[in-house]
C-alpha cells in the first residue's frame, strides 16, 4: 500500500484551515506546521486528527523542508492551507502504486478568487509538482517563489483530478498578499545582484497584463479575470519599484561609506 504524508505550512489561516483539514479526512498522516498564528488556526487544527507543529518562519523553502522532516512517511503531498484535493484526486492518491523514488507527480489546480473559478489567464492552466519522495526531492532555500530540486533522472507523471485552491477571499486580501510577495521577491533579486533598468519597471507590467488578459484569454473570466490580470501587473510594478528603491538606497550607502573612509584617511 502506498503511504504518504500531507504537509501544510500555515499562519493565520482560521478562515480556511478547518475546511482544508476536513477535506483531508481519510489520509493517515497530516502534518500542520504553524509558524506563529495569532488567530484561531492552532485551535482549529487541534480539533482534527493532525500532527500540529509550532515553529519559526525561515523563508518559504527552508520552512517547507523543516515541516517535511516531521512527516511519518518519505512520500510528501505538499499543500498550502487553502488547497484541497477534489474527490477524483483523493481517489487517485488512495489507489496509487509507486515503485520508484525518483517519480514525482504533477497536480492540476483549480484556482478560485472568492467563489469564482478562474478558468483562463495566469491561473487558468495551473499545475505544480506537489507529490514527491523527500529522500530524492527537496525545496530550495528561497525566501519566496520557492521551487523543488530534482535528481537528473526524475520522472514526471500527472495524476487525475485537481487541487481546489481557494486562493483569495476578496480583492483587498489579494492586494495585500501581492504587495508582500513583491517586497520579498525584490529583496531576493537584490541579493542575487539583479537590477531594473530604463523602462522595464513600466513596460513589464503592461506586458504582464496583455499576456494574461488578452493572450491567455483572461477576459473570458469577466470581472474576476480583469482583477487577476490587473493584480499580476501591479505585482510586477511593485516588485521592480521596490528593487529600484533598494538598489538606490544601497548605492547611497556605499557612496557615504566611501566618503567617510576617504575623510578618515585624510585625518590620519
Amino acid at each position: 500500500m502506498f503511504r504518504f504524508s500531507v504537509v501544510i505550512v500555515c499562519k493565520n489561516e482560521e478562515a480556511i484551515i478547518g475546511k482544508t483539514l476536513q477535506g483531508l479526512q481519510g489520509f493517515t498522516d497530516v502534518v500542520v506546521y504553524d509558524n506563529g498564528s495569532a488567530d484561531k488556526t492552532i485551535e482549529i487544527a487541534r480539533s482534527f486528527p493532525a500532527t500540529l507543529i509550532q515553529g519559526k518562519w525561515e523563508g518559504f523553502g527552508r520552512t517547507k523542508n523543516k515541516a517535511n522532516s516531521f512527516a511519518k512517511n518519505d512520500w510528501i503531498l505538499s499543500l498550502d492551507a487553502d488547497e484541497i484535493p477534489d474527490d477524483e484526486l483523493k481517489k487517485e492518491l488512495q489507489n496509487l502504486t509507486v515503485n520508484n523514488e525518483k517519480i514525482v507527480y504533477e497536480l492540476r489546480f483549480k484556482n478560485f478568487l472568492a467563489d469564482k473559478w478562474i478558468r483562463y489567464g495566469e491561473w487558468g492552466f495551473d499545475k505544480h509538482i506537489r507529490l514527491f519522495n523527500r529522500k530524492q526531492v527537496s525545496w530550495n532555500d528561497a525566501e519566496v517563489h520557492e521551487r523543488l530540486l530534482f535528481p537528473k533522472d526524475v520522472i514526471i507523471k500527472q495524476l487525475k483530478g485537481h487541487v481546489l485552491h481557494y486562493t483569495m477571499k476578496n480583492e483587498e486580501v489579494y492586494k495585500n498578499k501581492m504587495k508582500n510577495y513583491a517586497s520579498l521577491n525584490a529583496e531576493k533579486y537584490f541579493r542575487e545582484g539583479k537590477q531594473v533598468f530604463g523602462l522595464k519597471q513600466w513596460l513589464s507590467p503592461v506586458f504582464s497584463f496583455l499576456q494574461n488578459y488578452i493572450f491567455k484569454l483572461g477576459f473570458l473570466d469577466g470581472k474576476a479575470g480583469l482583477t487577476c490580470a490587473s493584480m499580476t501587473a501591479r505585482y510586477t510594478f511593485w516588485k521592480y519599484r521596490k528593487l529600484r528603491k533598494i538598489s538606490q538606497q544601497s548605492a547611497v550607502g556605499s557612496q557615504q561609506s566611501t566618503v567617510s573612509s576617504r575623510q578618515s584617511g585624510k585625518s590620519s
